[in-house]
């Protein structure tokens, strides 16, 4: 049997998401998913789109208010959903969405959001500049 392979799909778009199934060993003792954890994810996410916008180094300097809304049970599917939303300098504000889904029904729901900023570094390590942000027109 021969595989044949699709075409390297599109430069990603203006969001970066990523899935993960949540298992026993990311739980709580109530058997949710640890909050350090979903933070873990949630800065894993701002991370690549930051990384993805300004295509340098980065490195978290900040998280911002960040809201969890419902627990999230073992064996729930979560969606990581990052779009960077503003711009300094040097640095990103990426807004991190984490929706969860149930593995056998279509029901989602919004479970966490959070905002981190990451700031660019140069070879040397020092804060760098980042491309502003380009709105993207509606339609």
């Amino acid at each position: 049997m021969t595989l044949s392979l699709l075409p390297a799909p599109a430069r990603p778009g203006p969001e970066t998401r990523i899935t993960h199934v949540v298992f026993p060993g990311t739980t709580n003792h109530h058997g949710t998913l640890f909050g350090g954890e979903a933070l873990a994810y949630m800065d894993s996410a701002a991370f690549i789109a930051a990384t993805r916008h300004c295509r340098r180094k980065v490195v978290t300097r900040h998280l911002g208010e960040t809201e969890f809304r419902r627990p999230v049970p073992a064996g729930t599917l979560v969606e990581l959903i990052a779009r960077v939303v503003a711009t300094g300098r040097t640095s990103m504000t990426v807004q991190v969405e984490l929706w969860t889904e149930q593995l056998y029904s279509e029901e989602r729901e919004l479970g966490c959001v959070g905002t981190f900023v990451l700031v660019a570094l140069d070879e040397a390590g020092r804060p760098t500049p980042v491309p502003p942000l380009v709105q993207e027109s509606a339609g």
